[in-house]
């Protein structure tokens, strides 16, 4: 005999309620107006802070002369942020930034005064060198696993030693022949009315904002910074793009070093640890602009503007030569907690959009080339 009585449906699994306990419901994104601020927020600080000295400094601060000032002065500490944003991507840290910026410009002041070398060869040389620290950086910090910040410490100090046996402790001054003018016209022209350095860091910046945010391997990095273990488990090959990362990094040390050259003239083997830190306040405060939560070169940009002009307004009004590093050590404060708060927030929103009832379903799984389902357990 058999049972004629309909089946009993199945019990429905109930996705867990995160949002119990919580006031108001479930969390919702933010707003338009949050986006908005995250976005361009250090842009209108760099525009109120404009003001502000305009306001205080009429006679001084909103003038041509202050503007060229500004665009001339930065671009080096502007190259340097964008050198030292790159490694960053990858979840990593480029001590050595500043040792191989003293080095590469007196190598080119060595190269073109006590050598004779042609400066346009001489440049080049320096950048690739620049390219083979990168490269010897990447190596140790990932074939050799060792911390990034250890190893970059030791191989910056090496660089430090070898400008110091470069130079023998004193300063490549040129003969009464002073340096060819083409070459220091890299840094002392002008073009539509702007100083030709400005148009290095918006070139670089530009380069840099395609390669990350419109080229596979940008999105790489990326992955590797956020997850590197998700970044082994599906395929991407971490420790090569790491060691491009900081081969990318040491090439444009090794521009911001021709630059110097060209501003100085002169070789002094001390002077490249004066940018360490802006460079790495500007690239750390620029991961809370433009794409807040993540390192990108036109945040980066914006933060440099930034500092530019609380700097030049501080030093207009008659501060201290002690107010310099301050500004720069709290900054860096402020950007570290800035950054690690807005990428936490890029993680909070992204779980809370994946968590929502009216979140769309998750698009059926590809097959890998193992065989699997990608973001599957096999």
């Amino acid at each position: 005999m058999t049972d004629s009585s309909p089946p009993r449906p199945r019990p429905q699994r109930l996705r867990p309620l995160r949002h119990l306990g919580r006031p108001g419901g479930p969390r919702r994104p933010h707003g338009p107006g949050a986006h908005l601020i995250g976005r361009y927020g250090l842009l209108a600080l760099t525009a109120l802070l404009f003001l502000i000295f305009s306001l205080a400094l009429p006679r001084t601060f909103p003038t041509l002369d202050t503007v060229d000032a500004i665009l001339s002065t930065q671009s080096i500490p502007a190259v340097l942020a964008l050198a030292a944003m790159v490694p960053i991507v990858t979840g990593s840290f480029d001590l050595s930034l500043g040792y191989g910026l003293g080095l590469a410009h007196v190598m080119v002041m060595q190269l073109v005064v006590n050598n004779g070398w042609p400066w346009p060869l001489a440049c080049l040389a320096v950048i690739l060198g620049g390219a083979v620290v990168g490269v010897l950086n990447g190596v140790i910090v990932e074939f050799g696993r060792i911390n990034s910040f250890i190893a970059t410490l030791g191989t910056g100090s090496m660089l430090y030693a070898v400008t110091g046996w470069v130079t023998d402790g004193g300063r490549i001054v040129p003969g009464p022949q002073g340096l060819p003018i083409a070459f220091t016209d890299l840094y002392d022209s002008m073009f539509l009315g702007l100083p030709v350095p400005t148009y290095y860091v918006l070139g670089l910046a530009v380069v840099l904002w395609l390669v990350l945010e419109r080229l596979p391997l940008g999105r790489y990095l990326y992955v590797i910074g956020a997850n590197r273990r998700a970044a082994d488990l599906i395929g991407i090959p971490t420790r090569r793009y790491s060691v491009y990362a900081f081969t990318a990094s040491g090439l444009i040390v090794g521009l911001a070093g021709v630059l110097l050259a060209a501003q100085q003239q002169i070789g002094n083997p001390s002077v490249g640890l004066d940018y360490l830190l802006p460079a790495f306040a500007a690239a750390l405060l620029g991961s809370t602009a433009i794409r807040p939560g993540r390192p990108n070169a036109m945040g980066t940009v914006v933060a440099v503007a930034v500092l530019a002009v609380g700097l030049t307004g501080i030093g207009q009004m008659g501060a201290g030569f002690w107010t310099i590093p301050l500004f720069y050590g709290g900054t860096l404060l402020v950007a570290v907690g800035l950054s690690g708060y807005s990428a936490r927030r890029l993680r909070t929103g992204a779980a809370a959009a994946r968590d929502s009832p009216d979140a769309p379903p998750p698009p059926p799984s590809s097959p890998t080339r193992g065989g699997g389902a990608a973001g599957t357990a096999p």
